[in-house]
């Protein structure tokens, strides 16, 4: 990870960095209080806590709440990916979610496609061409369990 990489990282891990950044670009993050948690070239974990704000009428998670923290958990991981690489654009192109278990309690979502992502993304600079790749975001309850996965397609362009 580049310098630009690494202070990406530390904005996104910093609550109250995050929280402005969020207030201008992603305002449903903080509604929801979706904070992440860890963040490095490999992995990223998202954290989507059970409040009034994130909780639908069946008394569990609102499903669009778990949709933004995925969301959140594989785009952070392509923002650090893209710091050090120069002017690129991204954009969510296909979002799939599969729901396992109703969960009253925070949920941790995890993206660990780092290597593959750079990998891709190495495959795009050296062609120049545009090109897609779908990561995995998975939501685990306190207890562990699979609550729900998330999959986000992502296109990336070189500018």
């Amino acid at each position: 990870m580049g310098p630009k990489g690494e202070s990406t990282r530390q904005k996104l891990l910093s609550p109250i960095k995050m929280w402005f950044y969020a207030r201008k670009y992603l305002p449903s993050l903080n509604f929801w209080k979706i904070k992440v948690n860890e963040l490095n070239e490999k992995k990223c974990l998202v954290s989507l806590p059970f409040r009034n704000t994130t909780k639908n009428p069946f008394e569990s998670i609102y499903f669009a709440a778990m949709m933004g923290a995925g969301e959140l958990s594989t785009g952070a991981l392509c923002m650090v990916h893209l710091a050090d690489r120069g002017s690129w654009s991204m954009l969510v192109t296909d979002f799939k979610a599969s729901f396992y278990k109703k969960t009253s309690e925070k949920i941790i979502f995890t993206c660990k496609q780092g290597e593959q992502l750079e990998a891709f993304l190495d495959m795009t600079e050296k062609t120049g061409k545009p090109g897609k790749i779908s990561m995995e975001s998975i939501g685990k309850n306190q207890s562990g369990e699979d609550v729900v996965k998330i999959e986000v397609t992502w296109s990336f362009k070189k500018r």
